[in-house]
């Protein structure tokens, strides 16, 4: 797998054999072509739950982004997802201002902390992650002061799954299916 766009394009980004639903390229290209359109990369801070490989975190600093938290609970992806990191940061195209680091923990114990805010938050959890639990973590991203209220939440489920709810004083401003996919995107409400 490699990142499509960006400073970091052709950057390759470890994969492991099996434990993981990488983000097919199509979707990823139509998920940035969106961001790109509604103009939240440049400069972003960058929350990806679920993180996986980290390809869509990856992609946002490529793109743009200034800063990316990666949090990912398997031992085993958590440290691939580092070594990726520690790669990405001896690249030419790799900026000193810019930061890039995995947390290992379950996204739910993250977001139940207040702490940093972010700009863009990707949410890919596995499609067993059932929707009510993505409307929770969601809620707990807008309650706990995660999500910067001019950011945008993007989460990525089974097109087979229900639709999720929008957090309270935000909505569903886009959702797209792509196959088997298909990916909402949550912004705050306008006053």
């Amino acid at each position: 797998m490699r990142i499509i766009a960006g400073r970091f394009k052709g950057f390759e980004v470890t994969t492991p054999k099996s434990g993981t639903r990488p983000t097919t390229d199509r979707t990823k290209e139509a998920i940035f072509s969106h961001l790109t359109a509604i103009d939240i990369l440049p400069d972003a801070r960058v929350l990806d739950l679920f993180a996986g490989t980290g390809a869509l975190g990856i992609e946002a600093l490529s793109r743009g982004a200034r800063s990316l938290v990666a949090v990912e609970s398997s031992g085993p992806a958590a440290a691939m997802l580092g070594r990726s990191l520690a790669r990405l940061k001896q690249s030419k195209a790799w900026n000193a201002d810019m930061s890039a680091r995995v947390v290992k923990t379950k996204a739910e114990k993250y977001v139940n902390a207040p702490g940093a805010s972010f700009d863009l938050i990707f949410i890919d959890p596995p499609y067993a992650f059932d929707t009510n639990n993505c409307n929770d973590l969601m809620q707990m991203l807008v309650t706990n002061g995660i999500v910067d209220p001019r950011g945008v939440i993007m989460l990525e489920r089974s097109a087979r799954s229900e639709e999720p709810t929008a957090p309270d004083g935000w909505e569903i401003t886009q959702s797209r299916k792509y196959g088997e996919t298909a990916v909402f995107y949550f912004e705050r409400c306008l006053e």
